[in-house]
Parts: structure tokens; sequence; C-alpha cells
């Protein structure tokens, strides 16, 4: 049997979303709750993806959005990653009020903040491992948030992925 790299690529991609999403879902944790939430999504979920960032740049007229709407088309999946806003109980302070019962609802718990982080961080470091080319997208996570793509998930960031000769996603204009 002869397996021809090209025609195998973007299966090989969407295995190491699987992988991505598996170091995402074990990473350490804030009191070891689990509110993360994690998804890939491919084909027309990318396409839809791309114009929802478009409508996006269209609405706040910010550049980011447009360039990048069209740098994802050039992924074969992308991972997100949100979470489930939930208070900590830790009154660390970290979200700038003194204790949990001071913040105000809608400003995020800082362990929170740190968990979309570190499961970001695990994520990516497969990938690396895996060699295939990421990026870390804030936008696209914006355009995953309105389209309620990991439910009511808030701090959402997209992970890029492709396997090509170059990175898409390096030199972007």
């Amino acid at each position: 049997m002869i397996i021809d790299e090209r025609n195998d690529r973007r299966q090989r991609v969407i295995d190491a979303a699987r992988a991505m999403m598996t170091a995402a879902r074990t990473a350490p944790k804030a009191r070891g709750l689990d509110t993360i939430e994690i998804a890939t999504v491919t084909d027309t979920d990318i396409v839809r993806l791309s114009e929802t960032m478009l409508e996006l740049h269209n609405e706040t007229g910010r550049p980011v959005y447009k360039r990048d709407s069209e740098n994802i088309r050039q992924a074969d999946a992308i991972v997100l990653i949100g979470i489930r806003s939930q208070v900590m109980g830790l009154n660390c302070g970290h979200c700038g009020y003194p204790t949990c019962g001071d913040k105000p609802g809608q400003a995020p718990c800082a362990m929170n903040c740190c968990d979309v982080g570190i499961a970001l961080g695990s994520a990516v470091a497969t990938a690396a491992d895996l060699r295939v080319d990421t990026r870390i997208m804030f936008s696209a996570g914006m355009a995953a948030e309105r389209l309620h793509l990991l439910g009511e998930a808030t701090q959402i960031y997209a992970i890029a992925v492709s396997c090509s000769s170059k990175n898409p996603f390096f030199d972007r204009k």
C-alpha cells in the first residue's frame, strides 16, 4: 500500500486537532474544576466562522477581523477553547477586586483566564510536537462566541491548524 502524503494531509490535521483537544482537556485547572469547553470545526463551519468575522469587521472597522477571516480559510481545522465562567472562590484579588463576592458578574474570574491560557498552551505544544502549523486567534474566537459554537462559553480563542510546506498563519498581511 502507498499512502500519498498530499492525499492524507487533511486527515492528519484532524487527528492532530483531536490530540490538541485531549491536551487542552487534561491541562491543569484552578481548584481542579473543569470548566473548559473545547471543539474542533472544519469545512463549512470554518466558512461560517470566516463570514462572522467579516460581520465583526463591518461592525467594528477593526482590520484584524478581515485579515483573519481570509486567513482561517487556509486551515483544515480550527480548535476552539473557551470557558464556562465560574468564580473559583479563592478570594485571590487577581481580578482587581478584594474578594470573589466583591467582583461584579461581568468581570471575568482571573483563574478562568489562566485556565484558558494553560489549555491553549497545552494544545499548541501538542501541535508543535506533531509538527503542524498553528496560530492562536482571538478574532476567530470572538466569532465562535457570537455563533455559540461552544454553547455559553466565553473567553473563546481559536487555534487554526494546517499542514503545508509553509505556515499560512505566519506572514499574514
